[in-house]
């Protein structure tokens, strides 16, 4: 008898955000490699054309598709009132919270229902997020204390966040994520570059998370304390005009453009202080690239002794960014501690611990 894992993929259908479709793609895989004898994993994705669902349908050693009748956006209502949605029934698992969160027997028809949160900010910090996604999100997490079997954070400081603000209790569990497989600095990355207009050597900005206000001080923090240095800031847009010589603004770009962009960098800074998974941390590390952090558990954490974490705002990092690059051995040895921390994350690990968490319950 086969066992099957089902996996719902909404975000490679219908994606609403690029991390999220590439942690939905790259766990995919992993579980597909990891797949114990006699189980296999299927995809379960939302109504869609079959354009969108060709990606699903590549994923090498996939062992079938459903497909709800209900379109994403549709599905995404129904999902968080609990109504019928047709994903529903047996060992399910979700890279994010978008999952038939309703009640299931998990004894006798042996279902399960996993799902997975990346990001805490639509509960810490509201205010930041569109009111329509934090009303989601909590109807989804309200569903998820009633009849999730588990409950997955990527680390240890956001499982202890959840754990504060819910009754899931026992039912969380810490599986990190990673950068995508094989992410590298590509061949053409100088011309990727001179395209994008991005300098080499430049201080990279991860404004994923961060206020106008913040990206605003630590721009003008960092021309105070780096005049010489050209800025780039990879995320939302930002003027910074009367700020520093030089500030290119890009909107995250695809992950070839994002890797000749970050393997270039002289530093990466990540000035974020909301409890969420930093992908661009993770894809810097991998390319050996120092980073400095704003101070915070989810950032102590996630860079551990491969980077510099910084308390006390945007003064205090970009004194942190220019130490580093006034001393050519302290940079040298910051790019060698981030290259060996991203040893520490693997997605084939992940789907090796996601496999034995359903097979724990």
């Amino acid at each position: 008898m086969t066992t099957t894992l089902r996996v719902v993929l909404d975000q490679l259908v219908a994606p609403t955000d690029p991390d999220l479709a590439m942690a939905s793609r790259e766990l995919t895989r992993a579980l597909i490699a990891a797949a114990p004898r006699g189980c296999e994993v299927s995809a379960v994705v939302p109504a869609a054309g079959d354009d969108a669902l060709a990606e699903v349908r590549a994923l090498e050693g996939l062992a079938g598709v459903e497909t709800s009748p209900i379109p994403r956006r549709e599905l995404s209502t129904a999902l968080s009132l609990g109504l019928p949605s047709g994903l529903g029934g047996g060992m399910l698992h979700s890279p994010t919270l978008f999952a038939p969160l309703v009640r299931h027997d998990r004894v006798h028809n042996h279902e399960q229902t996993v799902v997975t949160i990346w990001d805490l900010t639509p509960w810490t910090h509201p205010e930041r997020v569109s009111k329509a996604s934090v009303a989601w999100h909590r109807a989804m997490l309200k569903r998820a204390e009633k009849h999730a079997d588990a409950v997955i954070v990527p680390l240890h400081a956001m499982a202890d966040e959840l754990a504060e603000r819910t009754k899931l209790r026992g039912r969380i569990r810490v599986i990190a994520g990673a950068a995508p497989d094989g992410f590298a600095e590509p061949r053409d990355a100088v011309g990727r570059r001179r395209t994008l207009g991005v300098p080499e050597g430049a201080v990279v900005v991860d404004a994923a998370g961060v206020s106008v206000g913040e990206l605003g001080d630590v721009l003008a923090a960092l021309g105070r304390e780096v005049t010489e240095v050209p800025v780039v800031v990879l995320g939302p847009s930002a003027d910074g005009d009367g700020l520093l010589d030089s500030v290119v603004a890009l909107s995250v770009p695809d992950t070839a453009d994002r890797a000749a962009v970050l393997a270039s960098a002289s530093v990466v800074l990540a000035p974020r202080i909301t409890p969420a998974y930093g992908w661009r941390t993770l894809e810097a590390l991998v390319l050996g690239t120092p980073i400095v952090a704003a101070a915070s558990a989810v950032s102590r954490e996630l860079v551990g002794d491969g980077g510099a974490v910084v308390e006390d705002g945007a003064e205090n990092l970009a004194a942190s960014v220019a130490a580093l690059l006034s001393s050519h051995a302290d940079h040298s040895r910051a790019a060698t501690l981030a290259a060996d921390r991203s040893r520490g994350f693997s997605w084939r690990e992940s789907g090796d611990r996601v496999w034995q968490l359903h097979a724990d319950l």
